[in-house]
């Protein structure tokens, strides 16, 4: 394959025989071996396999003819760092043949870079078992992290996607802790003192960055599913280390519900006799959907009613659905190669959110992804260095970088609007026989249009072509005539520069029209053109993209937006969502004003549904990230907010009242959140009160565990040195399991920049003992929150120039390097900031967040000229409305 680095094809993996024996708990080595049965299809002397930090000690392959059989031995191994390989090289030839077994004894690593197999540390919250290593009060769980390119970290194998093969594993394990694969174990041995082998029964056909185990004290709840499969009905468990497994109860009431939910839309059974989910305490991603036993963060998976902020019932449920959702959609079926990454993760997110809107309709989560994951997917792509859906992936190293809001958000878009287009119903029956026909097998993009094109009777490849394999989305141009209008579709750009060569791809966009004269409901037009004429509209009111199940902007003339803010009872929440989210865009790539969106925002103010507020407070918060540096427009855009929210916020209240819905929860934090940072005086003084009254008997004024934030953080901008050693405190000791989170993203909002500098990034930054920092994998928690403060923004950057070295050594892993990269420095708005990026950096490393690079300092130009273009105007709108 010329458009990508491969392995040599002169060898295919049939199946692997691995055994890890020797944990030492003290340097964190482990001695294995690994038998893998496969075929030489071509001559050669070498043999090369995926490797990284791992010593090979001996290999010996064994040749079986018809009649008879021979072996080689080796010990003349050539690594290759960069590429992560090893060839091992024979004397002779080895001949073509259909069964070898090539034996290879190792050392690895329990590394504590949450990647490979590595370890976790974690304070326990009841005694744990005796063989448990621990440091100071740092206890010690095992597990492995294998996508996209880390079981090469474990042992040598063929570590790309589509060399599939069986597993049969074991592991060596204190007696008194429990070992864990992705299937059941078959058989336990003592082997030396204190120690048993463990092994597992043998998988189905799978990829490398499936296969998973961990070593640990654990203990876990159960289910079973109801569905029989196979005369038996399956245990579904959820294992936590010692003392935490009743917090996995949420999770457990959900994961059968949904293996059997998907069994049945699939048409396809649960192909493994179990499914365990583990809470991992340290862990790059939300989690992994390793088959039969999926890893989690501990706040994507735990949940405690009674302590945990109500947002994290709602993530927990969609995060055990979307990996629920691999277990077909990417374990059973695979992509061919990481370039078609998006197949897995856009189709897992959207059929999570299709399976949590089954199994609760009141949380409206597609309205909630209007707002979170289709704001957040078109503000990746909104920029000129956002790259196509199906992107090509040369190396698998790069691949890293693609785990992002194009894969998972925009994908997820893209799907929705071809499974609404299509009819779900019909879109389900072609995903159904795509899984059928590719199973235990790898599949491109290309085939899961063909079975959707012969479900629905409609060209999918046509359709679907220019949004997967083209950058960008189209915003729609609308202009009036009476009784018609004429959309032009272009390429939306947030910098609002679009030169003729960005604007070359013409999109098939559903126009989800609604208004057309003596039709009722939506009319079924497409635009599949660069511009089109549409006759018979109601000049009283129409609208486009009903429902918002299109992926793109739509820009009308200001009097029909005005207009519609006078409809608002006409449009759906997901609508109202869409089209504030459009205004917000629109006037910040400069094809409208935020004068005009602040004057359509204003019609909001009886609006009910809480999620709609949800934009409607993004959108304001979004204008006053870009125009906060000056103290006079902040003060009007806080005093507009205040204004607009006022009649809420006392609606709501600070209490929650027994059996309210999930949503009405959510809203009351905040709208408490918004009203305390805009400077609302009743609202500030409840919280300080509420915060002083917890400091001084945590248990007899409990703050309600989803009003920590706001109240955390009004504490903060009060009383900053106070409140910041009080939340560090609480950060060390909180039993809460989203406890930590909280208290990092409410120590970023302080704008004493003393404070910054002494206190609270150097807490982020150090890697002093474990036990004063925060953990690598949380940087980015904190990170985040100083990116959105301009006090802590700059004093950041500083900071992360001044000790580079220090934090790439802590943040170790470069997915968590990316991730911290990308959140930290894209909330600048001037451009002299990318100068000073581009001088800082052009004598590192950037290899592994070049592309990230890239999307930040398109975000600061975006931002920059926002900020340039609108500020006299926003100033004098604000003035002349009385908000200064």
């Amino acid at each position: 394959m010329a458009d990508r680095e491969v392995l040599p094809d002169s060898v295919k993996p049939v199946h692997y025989h691995l055994s890890l024996r020797d944990l030492e708990f003290k340097d964190w080595t482990y001695k294995g071996g690994v038998t893998i049965d496969a075929e030489i299809s071509k001559p050669t002397k070498q043999i090369v396999l995926n490797i990284l930090d791992i010593k090979l000690s001996h290999a010996k392959i064994t040749l079986d003819h018809t009649k008879s059989s021979q072996s080689l031995e080796s010990t003349n191994f050539s690594y290759d760092e960069k590429a992560q390989r090893v060839a091992i090289t024979f004397d002779q030839e080895l001949p073509v043949a259909g069964k070898a077994s090539i034996a290879i004894e190792f050392e690895g690593i329990m590394n504590n870079e949450m990647a490979g197999f590595y370890r976790s540390k974690y304070k326990p919250v009841a005694t744990p078992a005796k063989s448990v290593p621990r440091d100071d009060e740092f206890h010690y769980m095992f597990s492995t992290q294998f996508e996209s390119c880390d079981a090469r970290r474990a042992f040598p194998c063929f570590d790309e996607p589509n060399l599939k093969a069986t597993f049969d594993f074991e592991i060596e394990v204190p007696v008194d802790q429990v070992a864990l694969s992705n299937m059941p174990v078959k058989d336990t041995k003592p082997t030396k003192d204190g120690w048993n082998m463990v092994s597992f029964e043998t998988t189905p056909v799978m990829s490398t960055y499936l296969l998973a185990w961990a070593v640990g004290d654990f203990e876990y709840v159960e289910a079973q599913t109801d569905r029989r499969y196979n005369g038996k009905q399956l245990p579904v468990r959820v294992y936590t280390t010692r003392g935490l497994k009743e917090q996995g109860r949420w999770a457990l009431e959900h994961a059968p519900k949904i293996i059997d939910f998907f069994s049945e839309i699939f048409d396809i059974d649960y192909p493994l006799p179990k499914s365990d989910l583990l809470a991992v305490h340290e862990f790059t991603h939300g989690a992994l959907e390793n088959w039969g036993l999926v890893t989690y963060r501990t706040t994507q998976v735990l949940f405690d009613e009674k302590t945990s902020d109500a947002r994290y019932k709602n993530a927990v449920a969609y995060v055990v659905a979307h990996e629920l959702a691999h277990q077909w959609f990417g374990n059973l079926v695979t992509m061919d190669w990481w370039d078609e990454l998006w197949l897995n993760e856009g189709f897992a997110t959207w059929v999570g959110w299709y399976a949590v809107d089954h199994l609760h309709p009141d949380w409206q989560v597609w309205a909630q992804f209007v707002n979170e994951g289709m704001e957040a997917a078109f503000r990746l792509d909104g920029i000129r260095a956002s790259h196509p859906i199906h992107v090509p992936v040369r190396d698998a190293l790069d691949v890293n970088q693609i785990f992002d809001s194009i894969s998972y958000l925009k994908g997820c878009s893209a799907i929705r609007m071809l499974a609404n287009h299509l009819g779900v119903k019909t879109f389900l029956k072609g995903v159904s026989s795509y899984l059928k026909a590719h199973k235990y097998g790898n599949a491109k993009t290309k085939a899961l249009w063909d079975a959707l094109s012969e479900a629905s009777g409609k060209d999918v490849n046509a359709l679907m072509g220019p949004w997967i394999s083209k950058i960008g989305h189209p915003v729609l141009t609308i202009a009036e005539e009476p009784g018609q209008i004429s959309i032009k579709q272009s390429r939306f750009l947030s910098t609002g520069d679009v030169k003729p060569e960005d604007d070359t791809t013409t999109w098939w966009v559903p126009l989800g029209l609604e208004g057309k004269k003596g039709q009722s409901g939506v009319a079924d037009l497409s635009l599949t053109q660069k511009h089109e004429t549409i006759r018979d509209i109601d000049d009283d009111f129409y609208k486009l993209n009903s429902g918002a199940t299109g992926f793109y902007r739509v820009n009308y003339p200001p009097a029909r937006l005005a207009k519609l803010s006078t409809q608002l009872d006409r449009l759906s929440t997901e609508d109202k969502i869409a089209i504030i989210g459009s205004t917000a865009d629109l006037a910040f790539a400069g094809n409208g004003t935020t004068a005009a969106l602040l004057t359509f925002l204003q019609g909001f103010n009886k609006e009910s549904h809480p999620l709609v507020w949800t934009q409607i407070l993004d959108s304001i918060s979004s204008v006053k990230s870009v125009f906060a540096e000056d103290k006079e427009i902040k003060k009007g855009i806080e005093n507009f907010a205040l204004k607009l929210i006022s009649n809420k916020v006392k609606e709501v209240g600070w209490e929650f009242a027994d059996g309210e819905g999930y949503l009405t929860g959510i809203l009351r934090k905040q709208l408490i959140g918004v009203a305390a940072a805009s400077g609302h005086t009743e609202v500030a003084d409840e919280a300080l009160k509420r915060f002083n009254a917890w400091v001084e008997s945590p248990e007899g004024s409990p703050i309600h565990p989803s009003l920590r934030s706001p109240v955390w953080r009004a504490a903060v901008r009060k009383e900053s040195g106070r409140a910041v050693d009080i939340l560090k405190r609480e950060w060390f000791n909180t039993k809460s399991i989203d406890g930590k989170l909280i208290c990092l993203q409410s120590l970023s909002v302080t704008e004493d920049e003393e404070l910054l500098r002494k206190s609270i990034i150097p807490f982020n930054f150090n890697a002093s003992p474990p036990s004063d920092s925060v953990p690598a994998a949380d940087m980015h928690a904190l990170g985040m929150g100083l990116a959105s403060n301009p006090v802590g923004r700059a004093a950041q950057w500083e900071f992360m120039k001044g000790n580079w070295d220090a934090y790439i050594a802590k943040l170790g892993n470069p997915i968590v390097v990316d991730r911290f990269v990308r959140v930290s420095l894209g909330g600048f708005t001037d451009t002299a900031t990318i100068d000073d990026i581009d001088q800082f950096f052009k004598d590192k490393d950037t290899s592994g967040f070049n592309r990230t690079l890239g999307t930040v300092k398109d975000k600061i130009r975006g931002r920059a000229a926002y900020k340039q273009r609108d500020s006299a105007a926003l100033k004098e709108w604000l003035g002349a409305s009385g908000y200064l």
